[in-house]
């Protein structure tokens, strides 16, 4: 069922992207989604990053406590700022979260203007999110 989820997730993705392409030059202002994007891929990070001014980039784990705890924050920063939040299951994406030097989860980095500008290892509150995620926008 997992999987079926995540093709649905991909399928839509696919969909709004193709949707924002034709849209002309409305995909270069492409508004940040109010939900976090699931990556799979360092070519979909890439596109993600480089479709969003601010994206957050959330390297997490199922079985990593801290990272479930993160979860209901990093929703709630999707929801109410203008950053992009980008899930990426580490275990899924290993080469990936190795690419970004992750060794501990959770994991954020921060993309400003397509180049990683913060990183944040551990729990973090919603507070100091929102002050990074304000210092960049």
């Amino acid at each position: 069922m997992a999987e079926d989820i995540e093709e649905i997730r991909r399928q839509k993705l696919a969909e709004l992207r193709n949707k924002a392409e034709t849209g002309g030059s409305e995909a270069s202002t492409s508004k940040s989604p109010s939900e976090p994007i699931h990556i799979d891929g360092g070519a979909e990070l890439s596109e993600t990053v480089a479709e969003y001014g601010l994206v957050l980039a959330d390297f997490y784990a199922d079985w990593c406590g801290p990272c479930q705890m993160l979860e209901p924050i990093v929703e709630t920063i999707a929801a109410e700022t203008d950053a992009t939040v980008a899930k990426i299951d580490i275990d899924a994406n290993q080469q990936l979260a190795a690419e970004y030097g992750v060794q501990g989860v959770p994991t954020l980095v921060l993309f400003a203007d397509g180049q990683p500008a913060e990183r944040l290892v551990g729990m973090q509150d919603e507070a100091q999110l929102r002050s990074v995620i304000e210092a960049h926008a």
